[in-house]
């Protein structure tokens, strides 16, 4: 049975009856977990394979932010405090090589518990004056240092066997406000953004999934954020960056969107996203956004394939408690 193209959350740590039976009849394409929905490694594994079942796929995509920093949803006491994509661009020389190792862990303490896709890395590049929604989670301010990090946690993700997805393209570095709570508006030449924002992308364009900005670029389409503009989704996106993977929105219930979830998510289909991504657990929300969502079908369900193709559940080897004890000598030395 074919999938609809949707990522949904749920409201706590464990499934409802009118959950399961509502993704049971849905059949998203995957789910993200919050904060809301992490208690210990047993409680969270129960609901991974309970959200799988509902869709009857135990390879179904489970996603979740864990960047480190202030945006990690499982942390003390089950799992460790990984440092701010800022502290990886501080270090010298072994940035790359120690941001590799931690997505390498944070990578073993998702797939511990069934969760096989993150939501990193964060490819933004903040620019003077932005709002610090992006601050200390960006590697740097300079494109290819950004890039270089970023390539690594992807690598690090995918050699423990969890996908990245690198976020927010094409770019929310310059955002003077929160899309969490209001619609950025970035009024910057379209070269401008071509030189700094549009480089990272563009360097890790391979990427198996990416997640868009709700952004206004008014050198790019003054009347749409990113997300449900097909202006900057063909012609940026995909062309001038070349990124041809999964694209998925940002989430449909942040502010930055106005309209009724219907209208919201026919939007962002509209202009040519793959999977729309809801993630507050809302059911009436829910509702509305699988209203409008296609099934996962043509072009996007090739895209969907090709990304879930290149899981790799046995991953490399790692002695975990030695690289652990690596990871913290190495931020201490640095």
């Amino acid at each position: 049975m074919t999938s609809r193209a949707l990522i949904l959350g749920c409201a706590g740590k464990s499934l409802s009856a009118e959950e399961a039976a509502f993704f049971r009849d849905v059949r998203p394409w995957g789910f993200i977990l919050f904060k809301r929905n992490i208690g210990t490694p047993a409680e969270v594994r129960v609901l991974t394979d309970a959200l799988r079942a509902c869709v009857g796929s135990d390879k179904a995509p489970i996603l979740i932010d864990q960047e480190g920093g202030r945006v990690q949803r499982m942390g003390p006491p089950h799992w460790p405090a990984y440092p701010a994509g800022g502290r990886y661009g501080r270090l010298n020389g072994s940035a790359a090589t120690i941001a590799r190792l931690g997505a390498r862990l944070m990578a073993h303490d998702l797939a511990e518990v069934g969760i096989n896709v993150d939501c990193a890395p964060v490819l933004d590049v903040p620019a003077p004056g932005s709002h610090d929604i992006i601050g200390d989670r960006a590697y740097g301010t300079n494109p290819a240092a950004v890039a270089e990090i970023g390539r690594a946690i992807a690598e690090g993700l995918m050699a423990g066997g969890v996908l990245p997805v690198m976020k927010h393209i094409p770019g929310h570095g310059r955002a003077a406000c929160d899309s969490h709570h209001g619609l950025p508006v970035v009024d910057v030449p379209r070269d401008a953004l071509a030189a700094q924002d549009f480089g990272p992308f563009r360097a890790l364009a391979d990427l198996p999934m990416a997640m868009s900005a709700h952004v206004v670029f008014t050198a790019l389409d003054p009347d749409r954020p990113a997300t449900q503009s097909a202006t900057v989704i063909q012609d940026v996106i995909r062309t001038a960056i070349g990124f041809d993977g999964l694209l998925m929105t940002d989430d449909l219930s942040m502010h930055a969107l106005t309209g009724t979830f219907r209208e919201r998510t026919q939007r962002a289909f509209a202009a040519g996203i793959d999977v729309g991504l809801h993630c507050n657990g809302s059911m009436e929300e829910m509702r509305g956004v699988a209203e409008a969502a296609p099934a996962l079908e043509g072009r996007s369900a090739e895209r969907a394939a090709a990304a879930l193709g290149r899981l790799d559940p046995a991953g490399e080897t790692l002695d975990v408690p030695e690289a652990r004890a690596r990871f913290a000598a190495a931020l201490a030395a640095a």
